[in-house]
């Protein structure tokens, strides 16, 4: 079987570090140092067997899961879903600084409802859109995929999960069938215990790692195979099956992704940065991750 590579470029040194250094405030040394430290990141992060080669969503990108793979796959997701939200409570939590603290908030109200507000533009003023570049794109009117939540509105319709019960109602299945933990398998609970253990560490050297690992994993193309193989069933089988969750987080990670890269900028030069622990999290994480998508995979045989 032909190895499938995912986009995972290597962090290239930003806009703002040659400012840093243009200004004097970092050293042709130390932004050497951390060029290297981020060629480190692609070998251990980004070169990751679960990110290079996802057996699961190879094969789910086909789009011949059937209506019992399908239904099982939604209910694994929605558990990590709603599990990751006690995750992220907990990394905004025991967030070292405010502007850390704001990051994961970003993300956390964001997935509990609160839309993204692009600066300076009102909701309101957002652009129409038929209904079906709404369900590629996702509605502006609730699910903006740019900006800040700061002076965002909530609604409960944007809340992530609903997009979920949304999926797993044209399935067949109900609220009280999905994102629960008694719903989980044994690999999808491990997985998520390992984001809270991590993600959400008191730890600001693992929680990083581990952050840095997850926001990438997420921005390097799962998203879009899980997307290929859903518009695929949708069209032969299922002309209902809503996929906003889907096609909203493609296209979004890559926001999350660049607030990690600001974050990692941000604390690589403080004193007391550990390279080692912030490498334990995000190895550990990944491993997780990779305990996840094998379980499914492992799952199909099971049907």
């Amino acid at each position: 079987m032909m190895t499938t590579v995912l986009n995972s470029p290597t962090p290239a040194i930003s806009a703002r570090i040659q400012e840093r250094l243009q200004q004097g405030q970092l050293t042709q040394d130390q932004v050497t140092e951390f060029q290297a430290f981020l060629a480190e990141i692609d070998r251990h992060f980004l070169q990751h067997r679960i990110i290079t080669d996802n057996a699961y969503t190879r094969w789910f990108q086909q789009g011949e899961a059937a209506d019992a793979e399908l239904r099982h796959f939604i209910q694994q997701f929605s558990v990590f879903s709603n599990q990751f939200l006690i995750a992220a409570l907990q990394k905004e939590i025991n967030a070292p600084t405010l502007q850390q603290s704001r990051a994961s908030r970003e993300i956390l109200l964001n997935e509990l409802g609160v839309i993204y507000r692009k600066t300076g533009q009102a909701i309101a003023n957002q652009p129409s859109l038929t209904e079906a570049e709404k369900e590629r794109e996702g509605d502006p009117e609730l699910v903006g995929t740019e900006g800040t939540v700061d002076g965002g509105i909530c609604r409960f319709r944007a809340a992530h999960f609903e997009w979920l019960v949304a999926v797993a109602a044209s399935l067949g299945l109900n609220f009280a069938d999905i994102g629960k933990r008694k719903h989980g398998t044994p690999a999808t609970l491990h997985f998520c215990d390992e984001l809270i253990r991590l993600y959400g560490s008191d730890d600001p050297q693992i929680a990083e790692g581990a952050s840095f690992a997850v926001e990438h994993w997420a921005a390097a193309g799962f998203w879009q195979e899980l997307e290929d193989g859903l518009l695929k069933i949708k069209q032969i089988r299922h002309p209902q099956l809503p996929l906003a969750f889907f096609t909203w987080h493609n296209r979004v990670e890559a926001q999350h992704a660049g607030h990690t890269l600001e974050e990692i900028e941000a604390v690589y030069f403080s004193s007391d940065f550990d390279p080692v622990k912030f490498f334990q999290g995000g190895r550990e994480i990944l491993e997780a991750i990779a305990v996840f998508w094998n379980g499914l995979a492992s799952d199909l045989y099971m049907q």
